[in-house]
């Protein structure tokens, strides 16, 4: 009879003795796992104990794993059942995932776009008493997809300047925090739909370091890291013909360049003007706003010889849109999609409610807008996109049917129109099984 014992480390460590669990966390009966697992996790889910450790991960059976896209990567990873969630598992070495598993726990502390760590889990050997390598467990991102999922046959020129875009802002939040990637591509992130863009999530970060604040050289390196794959990855897409043939890899590859860069000097610059012109102050500011990202003051000097302001703006995090809405409305959207949602609610405001404070109106706003269409969408459709998502594709196509039309379409025949025309033909992202045939594209 094998036995199984476990040793259960949260954070900070705290070791049990063999054979010995924590308190409400129970070794499962199936299945059997020979040796003495460690498990290094901030919290202790049992359902952990439940998956075939003893399996080398590349032979795990099939209906223990989930049916989700899997990006290029350098380990073996599978996508599996956890409960009622799903993770994703890497094999690695120790070292590698220990040091991982930190780095993705200090970027959440920091508000980082980043996937959740879950567990360290090393000890682990087969059936015949064979060592088998440790794993990374993440929380898979719900409603992410690798950039090779979020096309079928072609991917789009248009569709590739947003991807680029969403890695390029990734790229400034990381930096400003003062994260070193060490390995940016676009097969080391994942993206989430943002209203008309993508939201872009760092899923490998065992390359990557925390210092105070990064030199200019180490942020150009990255910066050059991520040209050279990215050209790297769409030359890949070339040769299987899998991107449109008007595609430059090298050329587009630089986009990311242009567009770090003008992110970059957009917070961070000084900007010099007229002091008649002291409306640019605000105008900054809202440029700023726009791009997402909140200033916690503003740094005014005067030139010497009085003629001039200098500004230079402390920039926090990103999310400025997101706050916004989450405080008004208790709705925790992505940046892109709390901006289109907002712009609604002050339509809302001003066409329903110009009197009313800003906090009634979000809750009338949520009754009468927001949760009508989250409401009115069948059932079997709950998993195609997020519920923001939805939202604000529903108002677009409220508004380019409104303007075909010449008047204005209620909201219930808008809503029936886009489950229609739209909704049902869409892949469900909620659990995507990667099945090109039947893809949208995109």
């Amino acid at each position: 009879m094998i036995r199984h014992t476990a040793q259960w480390h949260d954070e900070p460590t705290n070791y049990v003795q063999p054979g010995k669990l924590p308190r409400g966390i129970q070794a499962a009966a199936s299945p059997v796992v020979a040796g003495s697992l460690s498990i290094t996790s901030a919290t202790a889910d049992p359902a952990l104990l439940d998956l075939p450790w003893q399996i080398q991960l590349e032979d795990w059976p099939a209906d223990t794993l989930a049916p989700l896209p899997r990006g290029i990567s350098r380990h073996v990873v599978r996508f599996a059942m956890m409960g009622g969630s799903v993770i994703a598992i890497k094999e690695t070495g120790e070292h590698v995932a220990r040091h991982e598993y930190h780095m993705l726990r200090k970027l959440r502390r920091l508000a980082a776009p980043c996937v959740e760590p879950v567990a360290v889990i090393t000890g682990r050997k087969d059936t015949d008493g064979n060592d088998l390598e440790p794993v990374l467990v993440t929380r898979h991102l719900k409603y992410s997809l690798p950039y090779r999922a979020l096309f079928s046959q072609k991917l789009r020129r248009d569709t590739l300047t947003r991807l680029i875009d969403a890695q390029a802002l990734l790229l400034v939040r990381l930096h400003l925090i003062g994260f070193y990637w060490g390995d940016v591509s676009l097969s080391n992130t994942l993206f989430r739909r943002d209203a008309g863009s993508f939201a872009a999530y760092l899923v490998d970060a065992e390359t990557g370091e925390l210092y105070p604040e990064l030199s200019s050289g180490q942020r150009e390196y990255d910066l050059e890291i991520a040209r050279v794959n990215i050209a790297g990855e769409l030359m890949d897409l070339m040769e299987a013909g899998l991107i449109e043939e008007k595609v430059d890899p090298v050329a587009t590859s630089e986009q990311i360049l242009h567009a770090y860069r003008g992110l970059w000097a957009e917070l961070n610059e000084k900007e010099s003007f007229d002091l008649s012109e002291r409306w640019r102050v605000d105008e900054r500011i809202r440029r700023l706003n726009d791009l997402g990202f909140d200033v916690e003051e503003i740094s005014l000097k005067t030139s010497p010889d009085g003629g001039q302001l200098v500004i230079q703006p402390k920039v926090v995090d990103a999310g400025h849109h997101t706050r916004r809405l989450l405080r008004l409305t208790g709705l925790d959207v992505e940046e892109g999609q709390a901006r289109r949602l907002l712009n609604d609610m002050d339509a809302y405001r001003a066409k329903k409610h110009p009197d009313l404070d800003e906090e009634l109106v979000a809750a009338h706003w949520v009754a009468n807008v927001f949760d009508r269409i989250t409401g009115a969408i069948p059932r079997e459709f709950h998993g195609k996109l997020e519920p923001a998502q939805i939202v604000h594709e529903v108002l677009e196509h409220r508004w380019y049917i409104s303007e075909a039309r010449g008047s204005n379409v209620p909201m219930e025949e808008a809503v029936a129109s886009y489950v229609d025309a739209v909704l049902r033909h869409r892949r469900d992202e909620a659990r995507l099984m990667l099945d090109p045939e039947a893809a949208d594209s995109e």
